[in-house]
């Protein structure tokens, strides 16, 4: 099973992994929207999202996640991947893309209130803890932060910061 967070009026499946370009084994989308037509309304930065824990083998998110917390404000940012995690199959994948940091999108849109990059990426992953924490200024957000994936992936081109990531559980 698939998810599609902030679906809106698309259905695309935007990352392919391991060459399955379809929804392989049913989609579900999520949107605050109702005309957008989705399977579940729901405003996506209200938690907990009305989801089973391990429900979805891939979790897609394409140009949501910047809307859904204030830059900086680490609490809500964890507490939304913590909600990912909770809501992924152990070895599940997590597709995303948001709009590049250094692009006019990242922040001309109202709507926009974060940007990610390769280096946000560093915080969802308890090995890095384990690696830099104390030894680099990479801030120890294990407190508050439980979750945890592998980076499988990351490129920002094109104006488009795309990534992949694997659930560890």
């Amino acid at each position: 099973m698939n998810l599609l967070l902030g679906a809106g009026n698309s259905r695309e499946k935007r990352i392919a992994i391991d060459g399955h370009a379809d929804w392989f084994g049913g989609l579900t989308t999520v949107d605050w929207n109702p005309t957008t037509n989705p399977d579940v309304v729901h405003d996506l930065r209200y938690l907990p999202w009305p989801f089973d824990d391990n429900q979805f083998l891939e979790v897609h998110a394409y140009e949501v996640l910047e809307h859904l917390h204030q830059q900086g404000d680490y609490l809500v940012f964890f507490a939304i991947w913590e909600e990912i995690h909770r809501i992924t199959k152990p070895g599940g994948i997590v597709c995303g893309t948001t709009p590049s940091w250094d692009t006019l999108w990242a922040w001309a849109d109202p709507g926009h209130t974060a940007v990610y990059s390769e280096g946000t990426l560093v915080f969802l992953s308890q090995s890095e803890y384990e690696d830099q924490v104390g030894r680099t200024p990479m801030s120890d957000y294990r407190s508050v932060y439980n979750g945890d994936f592998k980076v499988l992936g990351a490129e920002n081109s094109d104006g488009t910061f795309r990534f992949i990531l694997e659930a560890v559980k």
